[in-house]
């Protein structure tokens, strides 16, 4: 934990190896997810025959969505081993959670316009 004096702390060699690998892990997983998604994707598509375009790009784009915010949850994670102390540490979160919620309002708008579009599309037949 802390250092008597000075209030820093180190994370031992052992257990940032751990939390290394442990992303790595992660990550390799997640690129299986990402693979059965697309899968199921192409598969939903192939039976969506009336929405089939809108369907394809708004599961496309939430593929998208979900490999930049896994992508950044990881980049994150992996300053976060890095970290030197706890001051370090606040302001990556601080950064992690601003970024996070912008990416994510934005993201939220692109998907409800492009329902929107394919409710509208649906709706004209």
């Amino acid at each position: 934990m802390a250092k008597e004096g000075n209030g820093n702390f180190e994370i031992p060699a052992e257990m940032r190896a751990f939390a290394e690998k442990s992303v790595e892990q992660a990550k390799q997983a997640f690129d299986s997810f990402i693979s059965a998604a697309q899968h199921a994707v192409n598969t939903a598509e192939n039976q969506a025959t009336t929405a089939r375009s809108g369907a394809k790009e708004i599961g496309e784009m939430a593929i998208g969505f979900t490999q930049r915010n896994v992508a950044s949850s990881f980049e994150f994670a992996e300053k976060l081993v890095r970290a030197k102390d706890a001051q370090e540490l606040t302001a990556l979160h601080t950064d992690y959670v601003k970024s996070q919620i912008a990416a994510l309002s934005d993201q939220a708008k692109e998907l409800s316009k492009q329902v929107a579009k394919l409710a509208g599309q649906a709706g004209q037949h």
